[in-house]
């Protein structure tokens, strides 16, 4: 086996980024669903730039660096930090100190990376902010890092953690763009930004309408060690999946009774594949209840809906629910039914608001983990466009968690768009997931022929 050799990543000391204009001082509150538990955490994000010849001696550090500056400027909250009420709820103050920002430099080019979207990148870390620098929790701290690695060939990887507490997933594209927008030479960005956390706050009293199953504990959830959730087991692997037109095309031969047809969206049914799937794969108890959950954008939900520009966290998690048993020996058109039914419910106006409810109501929320798995689509999220002027950047998703996947894409050679779904479980559940989804996928194929057509998959 071939060792894999770590280049030298030099960083210079880290500096802060204040908006570049005096802004309000002040304390702004969040909603309920920010203020979640599960939400005080950094999320990652990691950005692929090739050379330009075009920007010459143009340095992206101080391109992105200066229009940071500018982003701050509108988003301000960002630059502030969080603090803590007697209440145990978190506030934002406002005191415009800044966004932390470093830059790198790799010894060599960017091509050393090879295809993120084929094969990891065992050094990611590296690319990000050095988290022995970033302080403890998230009270307290700045709600921004950035790193801007230069390679030998003039492309260069932007590494980003922020802070969930301040932003999901579209509110993080929409600040992205806005500083992509102002390193291009935009006066403003072309979307300004909206506070307004007071749209989703609980009532009083807070009146929950819909059960939200990712405070709901198993019954059964301690009766069987539970496949290493808490401690996950040590021969954990990693493995993206990619799915195209004709694997969408495969996986819809298994629920044509399930109609209409024309209503069943690529990301229910590939969910429901790889729910079930991966159940089979981690061999359960047949008794035990296991889950999906998964990520509804709740903005244009709501009534009325969420302002253009609201950047907070706006999203609920639809939970589909099953024996493991039932799920494992039922159709594929069983597990899709059940993630329809879920979607139709947390899509329903009244979803977040519940949630919210349910949030407020819990004196220490405690989100189950189970037998749980989560799936968040970023597909359209705006997340992939970002364009400093260097051009789209390749996005990256961190190695991600065994209980957590997220769902990307790429163009392949002839323009199609090809679903990347990375997955972590332990060595000998992998193997058995994969067999199982390439069973729905080439259910007349030999084990010699679907070896090969993987094989091909894998070179897209």
């Amino acid at each position: 086996m071939t060792s894999i050799i770590h280049p030298n990543i030099k960083r210079s000391k880290p500096e802060v980024i204040a908006p570049a204009k005096p802004t309000p001082r002040e304390v702004k509150s969040l909603s309920d669903i920010d203020n979640q538990a599960v939400l005080r955490y950094y999320t990652s994000n990691i950005y692929l730039y090739r050379a330009d010849p075009s920007k010459g001696a143009h340095n992206p550090a101080n391109v992105i660096k200066t229009a940071l500056a500018k982003a701050l400027v509108y988003y301000y909250p960002i630059a502030g930090r969080l603090r803590e009420q007697p209440n145990g709820k978190l506030v934002v103050d406002c005191i415009g100190e800044g966004a932390m920002f470093v830059e790198a430099d790799a010894d060599v080019p960017l091509e050393y990376l090879g295809d993120p979207n084929t094969q990891p990148i065992h050094f990611i870390d590296q690319l990000q902010f050095d988290s022995e620098l970033m302080g403890p929790g998230v009270v307290d701290q700045p709600l921004l890092y950035i790193q801007v690695t230069r390679f030998k060939c003039g492309g260069f990887t932007l590494g980003l953690n922020i802070c969930h507490i301040i932003a999901d997933a579209h509110g993080l594209a929409q600040f992205l763009t806005a500083i992509s927008e102002l390193a291009r030479g935009a006066k403003q960005p072309s979307v300004l930004p909206v506070w307004d956390r007071h749209l989703i706050l609980a009532r009083d009293p807070p009146v929950p309408t819909h059960i939200h199953w990712e405070y709901k504990p198993m019954e059964d959830a301690t009766q069987e060690y539970d496949m290493g959730l808490k401690t996950p087991p040590a021969n954990l692997v990693h493995r993206s999946f990619f799915y195209g037109p004709k694997e969408i095309s495969a996986l819809r031969q298994h629920v044509q009774s399930l109609q209409p047809m024309s209503h069943v969206s690529r990301f229910e049914l590939l969910t429901a594949a790889i729910w079930r799937s991966r159940t089979i794969s981690l061999d359960y108890n047949s008794d035990f209840e296991v889950r999906v959950l998964f990520v509804v954008n709740s903005r244009q939900k709501m009534v009325p809906p969420l302002p253009t520009g609201f950047y907070g966290n706006a999203f609920a998690r639809a939970a589909a629910i099953s024996k493991a048993g039932k799920l494992c020996s039922s159709p594929l058109d069983y597990a899709l039914k059940l993630v329809k039914e879920a979607k139709a419910e947390a899509t329903s106006s009244d979803f977040i608001q519940s949630l919210a409810d349910t949030v407020a109501q819990m004196v220490q929320p405690r989100y189950m983990v189970a037998r749980k798995f989560v799936v968040s689509d970023v597909t359209r999220t705006g997340i992939h466009s970002v364009d400093f002027g260097w051009g789209n950047g390749m996005y990256v998703v961190k190695p991600v968690s065994w209980v957590l996947t997220f769902y990307t894409s790429f163009k392949n050679s002839i323009g199609e768009e090809i679903l990347v779904v990375p997955m972590c479980l332990p060595e000998p559940a992998m193997a058995r997931f994969k067999e199982e989804m390439e069973s729905l996928i080439y259910p007349k194929l030999d084990r010699f022929q679907v070896r090969s057509a993987n094989s091909y998959r894998n070179r897209l």
